[in-house]
């Protein structure tokens, strides 16, 4: 007799001792076959006194078949792998700690990855800041020399205007007429400032449109760790998210602005702004880059602290208060003075509230 071994696979138990050996057979096949087949399910094959028809389902049962089947399935799906998932790209951690301050936009759809070379991201802010400041006051120079010229000859038109308008019927209760009033009653510098704030105003109202938001934070918005480096040196000076940081700014830049232009002159007032604006974030750049703290800076303070370091400067015991506290003054030396410590304390502690390195910059530059 043959017999299989279990765990060998499948053979047949052959019994030659005429039919009664048959049934032994089958007790025989059916014990071992449960136990080598190790499926669970036992069935019997008739060697000696059986059809054809039980042969052929013996070697193939449905049942065996669909079970056999599952057991392979099972098993390859048991070690198949799990997909991995695609974790989004996480910010840089630093600029986590920007989204605190309330005066930069959310950043959250937007990640800036410092280059692995941090040195050679601020070549190009480099150049950029000499030529642009270079370009602004030789165009100061150039504009000077021809509003000089310009200014003879609106001497004699204003001569004209004035005689024609004496003769000519006047309207009484003409908007237009109230706004060229209003308009000349201006001093030189807020009328020169006009013009700024008109800028910020509308860039302000650009910020409030969603579809614009991605193009405002890579375009007017300054960072050295994002892939557009120059234009937002400049831009970015213009450009404010919060009412009160832009309220805030313009208040300061109307209040000095007959101070500075009585200093400088329309011409250089307008590149001296400018200039400090694109010097003053090259500053922040580089104190982001040597520190590794990086994120977005935008808004007008670093031009705005040019001209208040400016105007105490030149007038330093020129009288000085706060908006929101007017009994109390103080000279304009001491208020550089305190501006300039807090700054530095600022930039050396790494406080997030205010871009203190553009503060520092600009005021430094305005000096």
């Amino acid at each position: 007799m043959v017999v299989p071994r279990p765990g060998s696979g499948f053979r047949l138990g052959l019994i030659r001792s005429g039919h009664g050996g048959a049934e032994v057979g089958k007790m025989a096949w059916r014990g071992w076959a449960q136990r080598g087949w190790g499926c669970g399910q036992a069935w019997t094959l008739p060697v000696c006194g059986g059809s054809y028809e039980e042969l052929t389902a013996a070697l193939a049962p449905s049942r065996l078949l669909r079970r056999r089947f599952n057991f392979f399935i099972q098993q390859k799906c048991g070690f198949r792998k799990a997909p991995r998932k695609v974790e989004p790209r996480r910010s840089d951690t630093s600029s986590e700690a920007y989204k605190r301050s309330a005066l930069i936009p959310p950043v959250e759809e937007t990640a800036f990855y410092p280059s692995p070379y941090p040195i050679r991201t601020l070549v190009k802010p480099l150049f950029f800041t000499v030529g642009f400041t270079g370009c602004a006051f030789g165009s100061a120079a150039i504009w000077q020399y021809e509003s000089l010229k310009s200014k003879v000859q609106s001497y004699f038109d204003g001569i004209k205007a004035d005689w024609l308008d004496s003769i000519r019927p006047q309207k009484e209760g003409d908007f237009r007429k109230e706004i060229n009033k209003w308009w000349n009653n201006l001093s030189d510098g807020q009328r020169t400032v006009t013009g700024i704030i008109a800028a910020n105003v509308f860039v302000f109202c650009l910020w409030r449109v969603p579809s614009l938001q991605r193009t405002m934070i890579r375009y007017f918005t300054s960072n050295p760790a994002s892939k557009v480096l120059c234009s937002p040196m400049l831009l970015s000076t213009f450009s404010h998210f919060s009412l009160f940081h832009m309220a805030a700014n313009m208040y300061v830049l109307w209040s000095f602005s007959s101070s500075i232009v009585n200093i400088l002159g329309q011409e250089q007032f307008m590149a001296v702004y400018l200039s400090a604006g694109v010097i003053s974030t090259f500053v922040s750049y580089v104190c982001k880059v040597a520190t590794g703290r990086y994120g977005p800076s935008l808004g007008a303070s670093g031009a705005i602290m040019t001209v208040l370091a400016a105007v105490c400067t030149k007038i330093p015991e020129g009288r000085l208060a706060i908006i929101f506290l007017p009994m109390f003054t103080f000279t304009a030396g001491n208020a550089l003075k305190a501006i300039i410590a807090m700054d530095t304390a600022g930039m050396i502690l790494g406080w997030k509230f205010f871009d203190h390195a553009a503060h520092l910059g600009g005021a430094l530059f305005g000096m």
